[in-house]
């Protein structure tokens, strides 16, 4: 069904990330310009990526269990990017390409909760399944 809270939670993951990195700001250089994920390719095709994954997890609503695992593949891709931008913002020194962080930094952060989220909710519907299986 597709009416179910962690379709809900999927698709606040599809709009953090197929839409919400291209409209706020990953973060500023010394110049004061503004990147955004579409100024970096391999960002933007991660946040791409994201968004489809939590596609392909409202998709396969009918089997639980390839949910649950394709949702854990998409908390995985968000720690790496996560960790990227960790990598990225910490790694230059002196500041000499990064000046200030942007909130769109914390955009895999919000992800890894609403998937995680998600992920409660396939569980408790596959336990009252099998709750149900054990009274038949």
């Amino acid at each position: 069904m597709i009416q179910r809270i962690q379709t809900v939670y999927l698709m606040v993951v599809i709009l953090l990330g197929a839409v919400l990195p291209f409209f706020v700001n990953l973060w500023s250089d010394a110049a004061g310009n503004e990147i955004f994920a579409e100024n970096e390719v391999f960002i933007s095709i991660a946040f791409y990526i994201i968004a489809v994954l939590a596609l392909l997890a409202i998709v396969l609503f009918k089997n639980r269990k390839k949910q649950f695992v394709v949702n854990r593949l998409n908390i995985i891709l968000n720690l790496f990017l996560l960790g990227f931008f960790v990598f990225r913002s910490l790694n230059l020194s002196g500041e000499t390409n990064v000046s200030e962080k942007g909130i769109g930094m914390l955009i895999p952060v919000f992800s890894i909760v609403f998937l995680a989220l998600a992920n409660r909710a396939i569980k408790k519907d596959e336990d009252l399944v099998k709750s149900v299986d054990r009274l038949r």
